[in-house]
């Protein structure tokens, strides 16, 4: 809530020349870009959904309990008073207050209730607007998101821990899974000595017959009823009050995925033991753990050497809300800075009236423009996938690596220009952009840092030629519009021609020119010619510059501005 009547008439000065009080307000309906974006690419139900949504998020309440969740974090309980191990963390109840919010809203869920049908351009839309209340929290709706492709390749798995995925319910007691009617989920990949190596993982996964005599045995990869043990460290564990836990291990067939609860099936506590929580530089208001398996109860998901593939299909899953997630952020920023400078006045009049000023504005509202069309492009695509469409599922191989690794390169420097915006007030923690700072790199870092997305490009690629062929016929409608884009597109195409070792070197600057040039045909097929031919020349053209504010001469800032008020 707002303070009520601060004082503003004080002993030596008066406080004047500030913005007035946030508010209560609408995400979704200030948010003309994104209304586009869901008018063009989603059913019309997805934004009839999403409204009661985009009020929440800007209420004045959820705002609050966004700030105290990442003032608050989550507390480490490895025991209760008499010494018995419970491996648990604490929340600050607007942490669960914020859970309750997405899930019993089904955005967890709601792209595979509706697959195929809109169902993941709504849950990418929701992650949105959920980000801008506090992008902690929403870690644990994406993985819960992501696991139901996993749990696919296992009908078994399915029947028994689907129904509490797809439940619009929050329940964060630490109790065996049938007795909570919607669960979570989470993941551990990455260990100490190898990172994104995970090959090179040393956990390791022995049927429960072996385990009886020798607890480190591997002697077979067949599963039997009674399950598997896990033992090994996982260096990375997101959301570790999960549910369940999806997880890879080495069998003597090879690497393989499995599905780890928190609760065996008799109802004891599994033998996963948080060794402590990260100190992370942001994403304060979520967990993440160090842990160790001693001898944890797990069953097997999908062939026992298949694991890293098994696995894969629920990282292309939070790949994509990790190339959204940062455009909300991105969006948020740009609000409080537009605000800002609206009712901020310097030099005689106020700093949005400012040439200097509002080309920067523009410059950041062109680009979140580009990073919405890109997110909910792809999202499209995840759903035509979901119909058999062959075109669609080429995109959805190749669209969600390059906006990860675009947007989440763009966020940081976004956001410490939001916050030059404000000038000091935006670097003290009072203000939303000192947190929207510390937590700009933590989407590029998480499921595949820089130089592992631009890898995977280029392995896509390779192995799949259809999905290059289904981006040229994204950008054929472009071309011929904008000399900036055609030059650029040109540039791709002789750089493609290189043979694979001379391409690796430049695998950053071919993705980053795929991203821009995807979001500056979109941008000049669906926005306002102000906004694609800005954008293209703006980003595309030899006036191009890292620095934000650097627009071509002549460059419609007002019809760029006039968006953000629509």
């Amino acid at each position: 809530m707002s303070d009520y009547a601060p004082r503003h008439r004080l002993a030596t000065h008066e406080v004047a020349n500030q913005p007035p009080p946030g508010g209560d307000r609408d995400l979704l309906a200030e948010d003309l870009p994104l209304r586009e974006a869901l008018a063009r690419e989603a059913p019309a139900w997805v934004a009839e959904r999403l409204a009661a949504l985009g009020r929440e998020t800007g209420s004045e309440d959820v705002q609050a309990l966004g700030e105290a969740a990442n003032r608050h974090p989550p507390e480490l309980r490895l025991f209760d008073r008499h010494g018995r191990r419970l491996d648990e963390v604490t929340y600050h109840p607007a942490y669960h207050q914020l859970m309750r919010l997405a899930m019993e809203g089904g955005w967890h869920a709601v792209a595979w209730h509706e697959e195929g049908h809109g169902g993941h351009q709504a849950h990418v839309a929701a992650l949105y607007l959920l980000t801008q209340a506090e992008p902690g929290f929403c870690c644990p709706v994406t993985m819960t998101h992501a696991a139901m492709p996993v749990l696919r390749h296992s009908p078994h798995v399915e029947t028994h821990w689907a129904p509490g995925l797809l439940a619009s319910h929050y329940d964060p007691r630490a109790l065996p899974a049938a007795h909570k009617r919607g669960l979570t989920f989470g993941m551990a990949m990455t260990e100490k000595q190898g990172g994104s190596d995970v090959r090179s993982n040393s956990t390791r996964a022995a049927p429960l017959a072996a385990t009886q005599t020798d607890p480190l045995a591997t002697t077979r990869a067949e599963p039997t009823d009674d399950g598997w043990r896990l033992t090994g460290h996982k260096w990375f564990c997101s959301a570790p009050m999960s549910d369940a836990f999806l997880t890879l291990a080495q069998t003597e067939a090879g690497l393989g995925c499995f599905l780890v609860p928190r609760f065996t099936p008799d109802g004891e506590r599994n033998a996963i033991e948080l060794q402590r929580l990260k100190e992370k530089c942001g994403n304060r208001a979520n967990a993440s753990a160090e842990i160790e398996y001693r001898g944890a109860w797990a069953e097997p998901i999908g062939p026992p050497d298949r694991g890293i593939a098994t696995l894969l299909e629920m990282v292309q899953q939070t790949r994509l809300d990790a190339a959204s997630a940062p455009v909300g952020m991105m969006r948020q920023a740009l609000g409080e800075a537009w605000r800002h400078v609206q009712a901020r006045h310097a030099f005689g009049r106020s700093l949005a009236e400012q040439p200097l000023m509002r080309a920067v504005i523009a410059d950041l509202a062109l680009e979140v423009e580009a990073g919405v069309v890109l997110s909910l492009r792809a999202a499209r695509a995840f759903d035509g996938a979901a119909r058999g469409d062959a075109g669609e599922r080429a995109l959805a191989r190749l669209l969600p690596a390059l906006a990860k690794y675009w947007h989440n390169k763009r966020g940081p420097g976004f956001m410490a220009e939001a916050m030059e915006c404000l000038g000091g007030i935006g670097y003290v923690e009072e203000s939303p952009l000192a947190r929207l700072y510390r937590e700009a790199p933590v989407n590029s870092i998480w499921e595949g840092s820089g130089n592992v997305i631009c890898l995977d490009v280029l392995r896509v690629l390779a192995r799949h030629p259809e999905a290059l062929e289904a981006l040229w016929q994204e950008l054929a409608p472009a071309r011929g519009q904008v000399r900036e884009l055609d030059e650029a597109l040109g540039g791709l195409e002789r750089l493609l021609e290189a043979p694979p070792q001379e391409l690796e070197p430049q695998a950053r600057w071919l993705t980053q020119r795929l991203a821009q040039c995807l979001q500056g045909a979109l941008l000049l097929r669906h926005a306002p010619n102000a906004v694609g031919e800005t954008f293209c020349r703006a980003w595309l053209g030899s006036e191009a510059g890292p620095a934000y504010g650097v627009l071509p001469s002549g460059a419609p800032l007002g019809a760029i501005l006039v968006r953000l008020t629509s």
